[in-house]
């Protein structure tokens, strides 16, 4: 999935765009005032509205030249690269500091209701509160890129000396993606987890100096003003993922049964922990989509079924016809360096084929094709040069079209979904940009996350047969519920996953997981919510939460669980809207111009409005519900119960064993 986990607008501070804190402002040596840019002025009579007006002016201008820092920062890792979006994440948190003082003069004012929501949005739109005092907030922005460089950076050397024996974390996923060898799997996942170790110590200090913006801003802590973007209360927020959940639960609990059963006769003795799941044998590092394992868990055979679904073979025969072609067309003595170029200019041209499937999806709606520039400024694929952050993310570049994509795609499904996924971020970008800056971001941070993934819910077996992914289908009930369960894989194993994550971290915010039980209280809530647990201990010396790139590039995590809800609920929606009948698993709306103008119509509201009145206009509702994730799932649902009759589901989650001390900072970690 990757899940498919993209950032919104930078890869540091998830939405860096509008952080906040107090600062007392102070005039600049030209005499401009703080917070603007040279040769501007504040007015002594400026109005609310002009206000606004001037701090969108002033975001617009200043926003290219930070985005180009982080993106520096992700595609070519060095120290260098690092320093300067430290440094531009620095002047740039500085100014929206200044921006959030000057808004307090307006504090009580009669103002219009767009300009109200403006100067909330900037006070809560950060992930990453600074401290006013410039010290920290300069430590703060140092320490935020350096954990984001160490993620991107990491690979793990089975051979200590020996570079040939590192891999990087495309790698190792390769590894658990494919290899059934439970030691090998082990290894790979043990081993990823090491690169996370020396981020311990920074993380603890990240927390300390995020807590003390956000306690400057008037919130508790850093978790609690997260909870405070979703036009209700942070308290109404937290109980309404607990009652989403709560609709969930018990089909992923099925789910969770089944795989058990399955796990348990693949690898006897070894398919479960006391009940829970194997963390290394999900076919995912973080456990978070098992399609990986559709070879153990596939409920019926491409024969029964009447169809094969297997989407990564297709992409890799395809790909290795390619590659054969152009090798054919080399000198039969093509040496070693000139048959790596003609590799990589495969896997390049493969990838690009791909994202112009994806593309095709969206402009069969009605929406624009990606300008010229996306296609000249994305990254597809890894370069050979460099170390780079290949986890997915889509870029605004400049609020006004320079979009683009970075990504390190190789030709699985997992990568094919990803890039519809990533380019749901970039159509709302395009969708929105006309849009005053304060407005360019999603109605809440959970409805970004949902726009690609309701298009890969269109992706079914027929929508797969027409990209010629997928042979013919028989219709036929094998074939529906191996339909459903590829897509369960994905969807309904990563429900508590999207929790579980920022439930750690409003724990450690709070201060009710303390940095000496890190570790434990991070697999306490993997068995919880997952049912997934280490075959073996992992102590305070391991900080298993930074393995999990949103934990060091600091991104809120709920708006993953809450676009898993989402996605089914605008799903239905289009799906009514392109006049489908049927079963709602079968609905694909690609071509649909109709459903595509109440699609486009939506993304063009940006966080223009509260979300409820967004919600409304594409469905009909203002509540998230779940009832079209159960709707859609209805037939394995009861599938699956058939299946798990007379077995024991569910599972316990065991005492905690005693934690054992963090190495101390400057001290070796295992």
């Amino acid at each position: 999935m990757t899940h498919r986990h993209a950032l919104l607008v930078l890869a540091v501070g998830a939405s860096l765009a509008l952080s906040a804190c107090k600062r007392e402002p102070t005039p600049a040596p030209d005499g401009t005032a703080p917070g603007t840019t040279a040769g501007t002025t504040i007015p002594k009579d400026e109005t609310a509205d002009a206000f606004v007006a001037r701090v969108n002016a002033e975001l617009k201008a200043m926003y290219p030249e930070l985005t180009a820092a982080q993106w520096l920062s992700n595609t070519y890792i060095t120290d260098d690269s690092q320093l300067l979006a430290a440094k531009a994440n620095e002047k740039f948190l500085s100014s929206l500091n200044d921006w959030i003082e000057q808004s307090k003069k307006f504090e009580g004012q009669q103002m219009s209701p767009e300009t109200a929501r403006a100067i909330t949005l900037l006070k809560l739109g950060t992930a990453m509160p600074a401290p006013k005092d410039p010290a920290k907030l300069a430590e703060l922005t140092r320490i935020a890129t350096k954990m984001e460089g160490m993620y991107g950076a990491g690979s793990y050397c089975k051979t200590a000396g020996d570079a040939k024996s590192c891999r990087q974390l495309g790698e190792l996923e390769d590894v658990l993606r494919s290899d059934r060898d439970y030691n090998d799997q082990l290894d790979a996942w043990q081993g990823w987890h090491t690169i996370a170790q020396p981020m311990r110590q920074d993380y603890r200090r990240f927390v300390e100096l995020v807590n003390e913006g956000a306690k400057e801003l008037g919130y508790a802590d850093a978790g609690e003003m997260w909870r405070a973007g979703y036009d209700m209360s942070p308290a109404e927020l937290s109980a309404e993922t607990d009652r989403l959940w709560g609709q969930v639960k018990p089909l992923y609990e099925q789910l969770h049964c089944y795989a058990r059963t399955k796990l348990e006769a693949q690898y006897p003795g070894k398919g479960s922990v006391d009940g829970l799941l194997p963390a290394h044998l999900m076919g995912n590092m973080w456990q978070q989509d098992w399609g990986n394992l559709w070879d153990i868990l596939a409920p019926y055979s491409d024969q029964q079924a009447g169809g094969d679904l297997n989407v990564t073979a297709a992409l890799e025969r395809r790909y290795q016809s390619d590659l054969n072609a152009r090798l054919s067309k080399e000198n039969a003595l093509i040496d070693t360096d000139r048959r790596v170029e003609v590799a990589r200019d495969a896997q390049l041209e493969d990838a690009k084929a791909m994202t112009r499937q994806a593309e095709e999806f969206y402009t069969s709606l009605g929406m624009p094709k990606l300008p010229d520039s996306y296609w000249l400024k994305t990254q597809f694929i890894k370069p050979r040069d460099r170390d780079v952050v290949c986890h997915a993310s889509a870029w605004d570049m400049n609020m006004d079209g320079d979009v683009r994509t970075k990504m390190c795609i190789k030709p699985n499904e997992e990568d094919f979904t990803t890039i519809y996924h990533e380019l749901g971020h970039v159509y709302y970008y395009l969708a929105y940009n006309k849009l005053p800056p304060l407005f360019q971001t999603g109605a809440h941070d959970g409805f970004h996350e949902a726009i690609g993934d309701t298009i890969v819910l269109a992706m079914t077996p027929k929508y797969l047969q027409s990209i010629g992914l997928v042979g013919a289908q028989q219709p036929s009930h094998e074939a529906l519920i191996n339909s459903q369960m590829r897509m369960a894989l994905a969807k309904v194993s990563f429900l508590p996953f999207g929790l579980m994550i920022d439930r750690w971290r409003w724990g450690v915010f709070d201060g009710s997981i303390t940095p000496e039980n890190y570790n434990k209280a991070w697999w306490e809530l993997k068995a919880r919510y997952q049912g997934v647990a280490p075959v073996a201990v992992r102590g305070e010396e391991f900080f298993d939460p930074g393995a999990k790139y949103h934990v060091p590039g600091n991104t809120p995590y709920t708006r993953y669980f809450l676009s898993h809800v989402l996605q089914f609920q605008f799903y239905k929606a289009l799906c009514d809207a392109a006049g489908y009948q049927g079963p709602l698993y079968e609905c694909t709306f690609a071509g649909n111009k109709v459903a595509g103008e109440k699609f486009w119509a939506m993304l063009s509201k940006g966080n223009s409005q509260p979300w409820q009145q967004t919600m409304k206009e594409l469905t009909g509702g203002e509540q998230m519900d779940a009832s079209a994730v159960l709707e859609y799932f209805a037939p394995l649902q009861d599938w699956l119960k058939q299946q798990n009759e007379g077995k024991t589901c569910g599972w316990q989650v065991p005492a905690a064993a005693p934690a054992q001390a963090p190495a101390k900072d400057g001290e070796s970690a295992g």
